[in-house]
């Protein structure tokens, strides 16, 4: 992937195109920024950067052996590790060469997608991805080989924040003392997760939301849009090409996220304590990564309602279902209640990613958001 296949972010490529060509590439760097901002893209893109023969001042060339093989994502002296459990295909010390197929098929498909999209398509969408000890023993293994085509062994490790204390130990000192002209690419969605003791040992790649121009671009040029469409997207996405994705495909998620929000908004109005219990149970079985992406879409629509209140239509940001829904809903997200309301999901959420049992927590939840709406 080159950088101009990277949606946005030119600011961070020149940089990191300048520390390649001033010879100063540092040994371990973590990519990180809100989400959809492309940080793992553009992981990939700075890595083809690092080994193509035949650079220009600011992209790798694209035509040169090492770049055919980065395109393929195939190159030998390239590796990645990432979340994995165990799955119907692979069973006892699962690692992420066991699914680099998969995992290969989707950057080159569609290299913005979130923790929970891959999940699924691996067949753990139940369970939660780990980078377990033995990821990192083969890691070391990897990386203690002489490199074989380019001058740099380059590992991509997509987030480092499910590292456990084992396995983060064990990369320690590879990280901070790696063998020559080896990088570490780490690729993170949220870094304050991360361990102290990995994290202090990277330098830090800080992306932003991508600019609404780039954004219309890449929509127009690579997805089909016309150009009122596009902006249209680009909007509401907020700088968040995975949400534009979405917006564009109006993915089965996104339509199951937002019938069980309207769903348990409703019932709580009507304080239909059976229903809700029904509801309840029927989440509770979705698996935990559905029900985080349920809460993050949760607590965006939120958010988006009690905006409404302020009667800017600039600062809202919803889809046409969204926003047919919000014109009864939003008065009842308001300044009385509005702090509440998002405390609670966003406890219920913390609680779910520190695998709380999954009834008990929406129950509990459901019940508060009910005072808090009919005060």
């Amino acid at each position: 992937m080159q950088f101009k296949k990277v949606i946005g972010q030119e600011k961070v490529k020149q940089q990191l195109a300048a520390s390649v060509k001033q010879g100063r590439i540092p040994h371990a760097q973590m990519f990180f920024g809100p989400e959809g901002c492309g940080s793992l893209p553009l992981a990939v893109a700075y890595a083809q950067f690092i080994s193509c023969t035949n650079p220009s001042e600011d992209d790798s060339c694209g035509t040169c052996a090492s770049c055919h093989k980065y395109e393929k994502l195939a190159h030998p002296d390239l590796h990645f590790a990432f979340p994995v459990n165990t799955s119907k295909e692979v069973g006892k010390d699962p690692v992420s060469d066991d699914y680099i197929s998969q995992w290969r098929g989707q950057l080159l498909a569609n290299p913005y997608f979130r923790s929970n999209q891959w999940y699924n398509l691996i067949g753990i969408e139940n369970k939660q991805g780990l980078i377990s000890k033995n990821e990192s023993e083969l890691i070391i293994r990897k990386l203690s080989l002489k490199s074989f085509e380019s001058d740099y062994k380059i590992l991509i490790l997509w987030l480092p924040e499910n590292m456990n204390a084992t396995s983060a130990n064990m990369l320690l000192k590879l990280i901070e003392e790696p063998p020559e002209k080896t990088v570490f690419l780490l690729v993170s969605e949220d870094p304050n997760e991360v361990l102290l003791t990995i994290s202090s040992r990277t330098q830090p790649v800080k992306l932003n939301q991508i600019d609404k121009p780039p954004m219309v671009k890449a929509l127009t040029e690579n997805y089909g849009q016309n150009t009122e469409q596009a902006n249209h997207i680009a909007r509401l996405a907020n700088g968040n090409f995975i949400s534009a994705l979405e917006l564009i495909e109006q993915s089965e998620e996104n339509k199951f996220n937002f019938a069980k929000f309207t769903a348990i908004m409703r019932l709580c109005y009507q304080r239909n304590i059976p229903e809700i219990n029904s509801w309840v149970e029927e989440m509770a079985g979705s698996g935990r990564e559905n029900l985080k992406s349920f809460f993050v879409y949760s607590l965006r629509l939120i958010r988006e309602n009690f905006i409404m209140n302020l009667k800017n239509n600039d600062l809202v940001y919803l889809s046409p279902a969204e926003e047919e829904f919000s014109k009864k809903f939003h008065p009842f997200i308001n300044g009385r209640n509005i702090v509440s309301i998002y405390s609670e999901f966003n406890s219920a959420s913390a609680d779910i990613e520190r695998n709380a049992n999954a009834k008990i927590v929406l129950f509990d939840m459901a019940l508060k958001i009910v005072k808090f709406i009919r005060g």
